[in-house]
């Protein structure tokens, strides 16, 4: 049995479907997605499709991310909120030509039932951003670090390997768990296209929603498998390497 983690995908299905080809997935192993589904390039509600027929055949942990909390809003009012639409959210909504009341509805009930986080037998921690209760994530006051807090990857990568493990000064919020895993700050950021270690945390949020590439670790053997970078796939498509404030000035240009 094996379990692999995956980034953030942000509407790339041909990268996902290359992805889980690339695996090799047997009956019994496990996927442990880290959020962020949507928002970028143009197949977000599709993503939703395959997920959904994915877990019919494997066992699969969905975590929530922030992307999927705007999308989750909309499918719920239709609010529409501007810096969603600026951050990928028009690609998202764009996706969803065609589709019906009840398969949106479908994906609304899939999104609710997403987990904020997740916790394995082995305590080790899944979440899509981070937590800053330094009683770990059951404990935390704002539901909304989930999806948003970098602080906990930063610290991680600032401690690393400056500060041991017993001493007084190695952060709380690390010694609560075996391991965790994020996505959320794509390690692209840091001239990096594989996923990052700080401390006992992984970052395995590549960049998929730009320049970079869908990644799944795994997490027993901290062996990775990445698709070819994901823009690629979509060369008639942006995705998110096209800045808010360009899509601002056309708008009203």
């Amino acid at each position: 049995m094996r379990t692999f983690t995956i980034g953030d995908i942000h509407g790339g299905l041909k990268a996902l479907k290359q992805l889980i080809e690339k695996l090799a997935l047997q009956p019994d192993d496990n996927l442990i997605f880290l959020g962020d589904y949507v928002d970028g390039w143009g197949e977000s509600a599709q993503v939703l499709d395959y997920l959904m027929e994915l877990e019919k055949e494997h066992h699969c942990v969905f975590i929530k991310g922030n992307h999927d909390v705007y999308l989750e809003k909309w499918l719920k009012s239709l609010d529409i909120n501007d810096i969603w639409l600026f951050h990928g959210g028009l690609m998202t909504i764009k996706s969803y030509e065609g589709y019906s009341e009840t398969q949106k509805k479908e994906h609304l009930q899939f999104l609710e039932r997403m987990k904020l986080f997740h916790v394995d037998t082995e305590n080790r921690l899944f979440i899509h951003a981070g937590f800053t209760s330094m009683h770990g994530p059951a404990k935390e006051v704002y539901e909304s670090n989930y999806n948003w807090d970098r602080t906990l990857w930063e610290m991680a990568l600032i401690m690393d390997k400056r500060i041991k493990k017993d001493s007084l000064l190695y952060p709380k919020r690390l010694l609560l768990f075996k391991e965790i895993y994020i996505g959320h700050t794509p390690t692209t950021r840091y001239n990096i296209n594989e996923p990052m270690q700080g401390c006992n945390v992984w970052n395995v949020d590549t960049g998929a929603a730009f320049k970079g590439k869908l990644s799944a670790l795994n997490i027993e053997t901290k062996e990775f498998v990445q698709t070819e970078p994901v823009y690629l796939l979509y060369p008639e498509e942006k995705g998110r390497n096209e800045s808010p404030y360009k899509v601002i000035k056309k708008k009203y240009s």
